[in-house]
């Protein structure tokens, strides 16, 4: 057994050696994982004491999720947060595969390269630009949209201070600048679609339509599948793109979980309870995600996960 243990610790030296560049490159992202993904895992406590600026106080239990879960504030949090989201999966998704399906029909390549790009180009845009370029555009005394309206005999509307428009303006602007990046998936996996599947499909006498429904389409499924469950694991983490386009007049329809934790974790200092709401967000979603595999797991046969 000495001998065996030898010499694994011999064969794991050498393939540290033989990759140790690999590992180097490797090690940035490592570190940033470590101390800022499971490193702050420690304050976590935080949510079952009674803490605050002078430190950790007496341990409280479950104290703070139960009033968590008995605030009005916190439902509509929670409401809107699955609101908006599940809105915006389905919107994203079905906007994508469709823009993506176009694309890959497009014979002109310099045409194809010219659309792809200037959808593409929101995706770089930070969320503090967007919402200001928006909240200027948008605005009720002078902004562009509200100019073009009343000029054609229209009449002002307050998009982002609105609780009736609100909602649409923000999946409008959330659909803009994502759906060009999320295209890049879908293109990807229709370029590996074997080419003579669709020479076959031609000689059988099927149209464009026909081969995009028999033969593109079903080889998307698995890739509309894992990024199904990719949104479902970030499906509460709305945060940046709501917080630079909401404002107390529509808090009702507007306010999500992630805001929610921010407005009374760090602006009213209540940081355990802050912490036992942020900690209730990712348990959810955690189960989300699992429910989800395990749903494709029974369909398919095999996990995603």
């Amino acid at each position: 057994m000495g001998q065996s243990l030898a010499n694994n610790k011999g064969n794991l030296l050498s393939k540290l050696n033989r990759f140790k560049m690999f590992y180097l490159l490797m090690l940035p992202g490592f570190l940033f994982l470590i101390v800022f993904r499971y490193v702050p895992m420690l304050g976590l406590r935080y949510a079952f004491y009674d803490f605050d600026l002078r430190g950790l106080g007496d341990f409280i239990g479950f104290s703070h999720f139960r009033d968590a879960f008995t605030s009005d504030n916190f439902i509509r949090a929670f409401k809107n947060t699955l609101i908006l989201s599940s809105l915006n999966i389905v919107i994203q998704m079905t906007l994508i595969v469709s823009i993506s399906l176009l694309l890959n029909e497009i014979k002109n390549q310099f045409f194809k390269k010219v659309v792809q790009t200037v959808i593409y180009l929101p995706h770089f845009l930070s969320w503090v630009v967007v919402g200001a370029v928006f909240n200027l555009l948008l605005s009720r005394q002078g902004g562009l949209v509200n100019e073009v309206v009343t000029t054609f005999g229209g009449e002002a509307k307050h998009f982002l201070g609105d609780q009736s428009l609100w909602r649409q303006t923000f999946l409008f602007i959330l659909s803009w600048r994502e759906i060009g990046w999320g295209t890049v998936i879908f293109l990807a996996a229709l370029s590996g679609i074997d080419p003579q599947l669709y020479e076959a499909a031609k000689m059988d006498g099927a149209n464009r339509w026909k081969q995009m429904v028999h033969i593109t389409f079903p080889h998307l499924i698995p890739t509309i599948i894992i990024v199904l469950i990719m949104n479902l694991a970030k499906i509460f983490n709305l945060f940046e793109s709501v917080f630079v386009l909401y404002n107390p007049l529509v808090y009702k329809v507007s306010d999500v979980i992630q805001t929610y934790t921010y407005r009374t974790g760090v602006t009213e200092f209540r940081f355990g309870y802050g912490t036992a709401v942020g900690l209730t967000r990712s348990v959810i979603a955690f189960v989300l995600v699992m429910g989800t595999n395990q749903i494709v797991k029974r369909l398919r046969g095999e996990s995603v996960l």
